[in-house]
């Protein structure tokens, strides 16, 4: 299937590990160019490399930290100058930390709130005006399970994520008339540091192994794995694509069926 997309270009934050990374390379399979990023420069350096090498295309990076007010002015430079033009966002950063509601003061929630919820509607405030001027756009937020079934000890995430797919919904109806399609991914248990972590957090809390934490949440997906980053990157070069033309609005589960509710 021809996604009508090569040529394009697209920011796709937190993008040098993990599910972001999987994300840029998806899309750069498509024949994208790509802006890549993370807080680290050495890093987001090298991934542009790798990706530029393997896949045939443009790379550009551009390291910054996205919980901070200049990040998406920084980003959006580096898409211009570079390409002249942004197509594509994928809004993506790292979760907050986990921890029930005792656990989190003024200041946990706050910068979790810059990285969670404040990246994602400073990057679209940013890239939506060359998106609508063009005609055409699509803006990618990866979240959480977490926002249709909380996860129990990860009260940020469950808060903050949920926000962004309120913001979200509600983009999506302001600006689907102008051909810009806004669309959510609810991440299940992906093989990512991120997840790992996670596990290792939990083992200490409850004094036993990592790898009983993974087998336990393995045994509690219908498919009875943890997902690999591509299964999730694949369907965000679709939703990025012309062939997801008539999909916006949506927050579509990538869990291996671990989601118990109907819709």
């Amino acid at each position: 299937m021809d996604f009508g997309i090569q040529g394009k270009t697209a920011i796709v934050c937190g993008s040098t590990r993990g599910l972001g990374r999987a994300c840029a390379e998806a899309l750069a399979a498509e024949g994208v160019n790509v802006v890549i990023n993370s807080r680290n420069p050495v890093e987001t350096k090298e991934t542009a490399s790798d990706i530029e090498q393997k896949f045939k295309v443009a790379a550009a990076p551009c390291a910054v930290d996205l919980s901070t007010a200049e990040a998406p002015e920084l980003l959006i430079r580096t898409a211009l100058d570079n390409f002249n033009r942004i197509d594509i966002l994928v809004n993506n950063a790292g979760g907050p930390p986990p921890g029930s509601f005792s656990d989190l003061d003024d200041e946990a929630w706050e910068k979790a709130f810059r990285l969670t919820l404040m990246s994602a509607v400073r990057m679209t405030r940013h890239v939506l005006p060359h998106l609508t001027e063009q005609g055409w756009g699509r803006i990618i937020n990866l979240t959480s399970i977490s926002v249709k079934q909380p996860i129990r000890g990860l009260m940020l995430s469950n808060s903050l994520r949920s926000a962004v797919i309120g913001m979200a919904k509600t983009l999506s109806q302001e600006v689907g008339s102008r051909n810009v399609l806004v669309n959510n991914i609810a991440t299940g248990n992906f093989d990512t540091e991120r997840l790992r972590s996670i596990f290792e957090n939990r083992a200490r809390t409850r004094g036993v192994s990592p790898e009983e934490i993974l087998r336990e949440q393995e045994s509690a997906i219908p498919v009875g794995r943890l997902g690999q980053p591509e299964e999730l990157a694949w369907l965000v070069a679709f939703l990025a694509s012309e062939r997801a033309s008539y999909i916006t609005g949506a927050t579509i589960q990538v869990d291996g069926g671990v989601f118990d509710g109907m819709m």
